[in-house]
């Protein structure tokens, strides 16, 4: 299927499914319920009591990632043990246009350093805006950029059903509208404005882009989802099925997925340490979500060639989750004289995560190099 392959972030491992009706006031349809999560090495039962918890919720999610503070900060991650000091962190909640509660990160260069632009994350399918993020975040902000993140509705800490994407053009707007606001800010108001989009976050960013033509002073995209491959979509019936049934049982589980975790992570290591962040979504693909990426995909597949801004694409050679003959198309097809595509020999879909130590830090030092020669700030 497409998306099972297409429509990962950095972390996903996915398990068998069970049956039931939820409790409560009377729902559209039964869902389909994750059966607990695997226990994760070296952690009390307790804690894996805690992780195999229903996080259907904010609150149930809120409540596990506060559970797991101490043990992600302690985790032999190059990421974290690496990260620079001193960086200004925030974090925020904030009612939307449309009621649900955004959760938002920032990361602000050292006190007394200049800030040289400020750079928008978009986070994958199976990720959030912190966790692994967060040594990614400090190390561009330790460069001298704001960093400004947040976890869509439905991901992360955010509001929402967990991992269910009612309608993908509308998790953008509300991503230009949290957006919207952060760059109103007197902190980044008169600065440059950059978009940074991972795998799921890569479609994302450039369907924020594509909306907003003007406002944006460069896009990167890190593996990116913008493309999903004909000999990997389902036939044509099948996709009119799904989309019909995704009327009926738009929130169940029923979008097969395989386990991508070793395919994502070159370094077995950090594959496991993956398993660390518990709050993302790591079960069947909702139906509805499913429809939902296929056609945003097919969505920005048509419109490539209006891709105006200056464009960053970085992309593992080896990446089996998304193609990076993919991102060799969309460096084709943009319309931006100002493009730059890099591949890396032997990587897989985590560039940022899951390679050696030297790769992610290459891989940092990519996107800061590429920020530095747009701002003309060294």
């Amino acid at each position: 299927m497409a998306i099972s392959t297409a429509a990962i972030g950095p972390i996903a491992s996915h398990h068998h499914i069970r049956w039931h009706r939820l409790a409560g006031p009377p729902r559209r349809a039964a869902v389909a319920v994750a059966a607990a999560r695997k226990a994760i090495e070296g952690v009390s039962d307790e804690l894996n009591a805690v992780a195999a918890e229903n996080l259907d919720f904010a609150p149930a999610r809120r409540r596990v990632r506060a559970a797991f503070a101490d043990v992600q900060r302690r985790l032999d991650h190059f990421l974290f043990k690496m990260a620079p000091t001193g960086i200004q962190m925030e974090e925020r909640y904030k009612i939307n246009s449309k009621g649900m509660e955004i959760f938002w990160k920032s990361w602000l260069p050292k006190p007394g350093t200049t800030t040289k632009a400020a750079l928008f994350f978009c986070h994958g399918y199976g990720d959030t805006c912190t966790f692994f993020f967060e040594g990614i975040a400090k190390r561009i902000a330790d460069a001298g950029y704001a960093v400004f993140a947040m976890d869509y509705p439905g991901f992360g800490l955010s509001q929402g059903l967990h991992g269910y994407i009612p309608s993908f053009d509308g998790m953008v707007d509300q991503v230009i509208e949290q957006y919207a606001a952060i760059r109103a800010t007197k902190e980044v108001r008169d600065l440059q404005h950059f978009l940074l989009g991972q795998s799921m976050g890569g479609a994302v960013a450039l369907k924020v882009h594509l909306k907003q033509p003007e406002v944006w002073d460069g896009v990167l995209l890190v593996a990116p989802m913008c493309k999903i491959a004909e000999e990997v979509t389902p036939p044509g019936p099948i996709l009119k099925a799904l989309s019909l049934m995704s009327y009926v049982l738009p929130e169940a589980k029923l979008f097969p997925l395989k386990d991508i975790g070793d395919l994502a992570f070159r370094d077995p290591e950090k594959r496991k340490l993956a398993e660390f962040n518990v709050i993302s979504y790591a079960d069947q693909m909702r139906l509805r979500t499913a429809v939902e990426l296929t056609k945003a995909t097919r969505d920005i597949e048509s419109q490539l060639e209006k891709v105006c801004a200056p464009l960053l694409i970085l992309h593992g050679a080896a990446d089996k989750v998304t193609d990076p003959n993919v991102s060799k198309f969309l460096y084709a097809k943009a319309s931006t004289k100002d493009k730059t595509l890099k591949l890396y020999a032997e990587g897989y879909h985590s560039i940022l995560e899951g390679e050696p130590d030297e790769r992610i830090s290459s891989v940092i030092n990519d996107i800061v190099s590429w920020l530095d020669s747009h701002t003309g700030i060294y």
